[in-house]
């Protein structure tokens, strides 16, 4: 396995050097001129070109591409990100300080719908081809062709323009900030993007349970005298749900594309929402850093997940 993982390691770095090449160029031919956004356009009338210059030359902007994307890289390599045009404050910082409301979002969406997947497709399995097993494949397919940012919206008119039941945006109520108010409004943006996620993963545990129920060993146990709940918990679920590790993981930084949209539509002050604001203010190294985020992301959830379906089932060999 170590020298499985040194290969991918290897690989790894090699992508994400390709992937850093491309991304820095392609924010790099956005067009618009970051100065002309950061910089009032009073004090950028009034020093007309020189002001501009002298600005560009501040931020390096007046350097070739190649020398910018190499120094760059070379600085990300130790650890600086640059620093934001708008904020002048670190990227890693400014990225920081939004990654904690994103996780709590994500990971409390991943809850509830693993927890939903697991229940309803282990139903839909064990009542195949009845009204119970076409219901939750109705609205399987109905939450994945649903854009998780009308359900937000939806959600929000239902729950709490009509109903009043939760809080429609924000993280938490000015002056309070309290862990139940935190819950208050995490509770719909949170179910919105665990009911998106919620569709494909029933239909993962669905069909590995049915495979799993027609197996050899299904029926030596059910012959040696266990009953249905045993064998369907201890052995056919326990074995279906290996191949969902490598989804789940797989899933993860489509769960972060999911909460870039959710965090817009609930104003939830998370890193998409940073990406988003950072991108109609041109402002490159954040856009950057979040990017590389995104990739660094990919790989280890990618890695990740060949090396825990190893360590599920020992069968499976890695080489």
């Amino acid at each position: 396995m170590l020298a499985y993982l040194v290969r991918r390691l290897l690989s790894n770095a090699a992508v994400f050097l390709l992937i850093s090449v491309g991304v820095f160029l392609l924010v790099r031919a956005v067009p618009g001129d970051p100065v002309r956004m950061m910089v009032n356009p009073e004090h950028l009338a009034a020093g007309g070109p020189a002001f501009a210059a002298a600005k560009r030359t501040e931020l390096g902007l007046d350097q070739p591409v190649l020398v910018r994307y190499g120094i760059w890289l070379r600085d990300a390599l130790g650890g600086d990100l640059g620093y934001s045009f708008v904020s002048r404050r670190p990227v890693a910082e400014v990225l920081g300080e939004r990654m904690g409301p994103t996780v709590l979002l994500m990971s409390t969406a991943l809850a509830i719908g693993l927890t939903l997947a697991v229940a309803a497709g282990t139903l839909a399995a064990v009542r195949r081809n009845t009204a119970i097993d076409y219901a939750t494949t109705v609205a399987g397919l109905g939450a994945i062709s649903v854009p998780s940012f009308f359900l937000g919206i939806a959600a929000i008119y239902l729950f709490s323009l009509r109903l009043g039941w939760v809080p429609s945006s924000g993280m938490s109520t000015p002056g309070d900030g309290g862990g139940a108010d935190i819950l208050a409004h995490l509770v719909l943006p949170a179910a919105v993007l665990g009911l998106s996620i919620a569709g494909p993963f029933t239909r993962y545990v669905r069909a590995g349970l049915l495979a799993e129920l027609g197996a050899d060993y299904v029926r030596t146990a059910e012959a040696k005298g266990a009953g249905p709940g045993r064998v369907l918990i201890r052995h056919a679920l326990r074995n279906a749900l290996i191949p969902l590790i490598t989804v789940v993981m797989i899933y993860i930084p489509q769960l972060l594309a999911g909460a870039v949209a959710l965090e817009q539509v609930f104003a939830w002050p998370g890193m998409g929402q940073l990406a988003v604001s950072s991108i109609g203010q041109l402002d490159h190294p954040v856009v950057i850093g979040f990017a590389m985020f995104v990739a660094v992301l990919v790989l280890v959830c990618n890695l990740a997940a060949d090396l825990l379906y190893a360590v599920a089932d020992p069968r499976i060999g890695l080489s």
